[in-house]
């Protein structure tokens, strides 16, 4: 095919994907994943997996070992992925506009954002103001849980409460119900991790609990869920995505030119240059087995009794999120929404034009 070099695009799984490639042609990553969940806490974090057997089909399960290791945020590797920022930024939009619902008809609302074994969307919706944030890395204290939302329903008469879609209770188990179908990916899909949430709250708040308020007939009536769904992974990425993606992407092309293989182009941020870029090797986020895993929140990012991010957490967002943003960003929406032309022209495809070039060049090969 006269493939020179392959530039792949993605998170952990496609780096997973990547590898046998590897053995064939010069591939590198360059990474995009709304996650953020490709990188590493630190550089040893993979050689603390520990692989046991298991009755599953897969016939082992993976744990992890206490770490030993002093963190700091400068040590981290690829800081942040493109797609994280628009994806908090929508998540985070969502939080603010429920409020407006819970506040007026006294309700308690539990917002479910994406993020199965990471919680990193959850914890930067933060932004949003919700009152709590759970996320997967954490496993639910359901007792702790149902006396803040008592008393923050006494305070304030409405809560709002941020879920990362693969939290999990206190024995391990994912909260929200497993299908037996999987996604593309291979991973089964979660039925609902808020709507799991919410029946446990019903159950240990109760009926009259709301009566006595004279806010609702039942519990199930004051409970209500939301999901921000996949409008925390389309539309026009923000600034600091638009920009950091192609400067990954140029890196990763430069890689290829330097000779690298099964590379990865990364974001690296300390707190005398910001954010600059770097490469690491791919077999650097394997670990002793070969296997990439998602990357985690660290402990000292989430604080399990405030159920809210730590003051390490609030420092890793705010180096994200500082200039997030661009002035252009607002402009193009008042530019776009609006546009007499929505009305009346159809929407044309990228796909339709890749398309008829694809078509084009099939047959016009000798």
């Amino acid at each position: 095919m006269r493939i020179d070099g392959l530039i792949c695009i993605g998170g952990d799984g496609t780096l997973n994907g990547m590898q046998p490639l590897t053995e064939r042609l010069p591939c590198v990553l360059a990474p995009k994943t709304i996650d953020n969940d490709l990188g590493l806490n630190y550089r040893n974090e993979p050689d603390e997996w520990l692989r046991q057997p298991a009755e599953s089909p897969a016939k082992v399960r993976y744990e992890r070992r206490p770490s030993r290791t002093m963190f700091d945020l400068e040590q981290m590797v690829n800081y942040v992925t493109p797609g994280y920022a628009t994806a908090v930024f929508d998540s985070a939009s969502g939080v603010m506009r429920v409020r407006t619902t819970a506040e007026s008809h006294r309700r308690i609302a539990i917002i479910e954002v994406m993020g199965r074994h990471s919680g990193y969307i959850a914890l930067g919706a933060m932004y949003g103001q919700p009152d709590l944030v759970l996320v997967p890395e954490v496993p639910l204290n359901l007792d702790l849980l149902t006396e803040r939302v008592r008393e923050l329903y006494d305070l304030q008469k409405n809560v709002l409460i941020v879920c990362g879609e693969g939290i999990v209770d206190a024995s391990g188990n994912e909260l929200g119900a497993e299908r037996s179908s999987t996604d593309p990916s291979g991973n089964k899909i979660l039925s609902g991790a808020a709507e799991a949430l919410r029946q446990l709250l019903i159950e240990r708040i109760g009926d009259d609990y709301f009566r006595a308020y004279r806010r609702g007939t039942s519990a199930r009536e004051a409970i209500f869920t939301r999901k921000v769904g996949h409008t925390q992974r389309g539309g026009r990425p923000l600034l600091f995505d638009r920009f950091y993606a192609a400067q990954l992407g140029g890196r990763a092309v430069d890689m290829l030119l330097e000779g690298h293989n099964n590379a990865v182009s990364i974001l690296q941020w300390n707190r005398k240059a910001g954010f600059h870029l770097s490469s690491f090797e791919g077999n650097g986020f394997r670990d002793r087995w070969g296997l990439i895993h998602a990357r985690a929140l660290h402990p000292s990012f989430y604080d399990p009794e405030l159920m809210r991010p730590s003051r390490a957490g609030a420092e890793y967002l705010f180096n994200i999120f500082e200039h997030a943003m661009g002035a252009d960003d607002a402009e193009y929406l008042r530019e776009t929404v609006f546009d007499s032309g929505n009305l009346t022209e159809p929407y044309h495809s990228p796909n339709t034009d890749i398309a008829k070039r694809i078509r084009y060049l099939t047959e016009a090969a000798p």
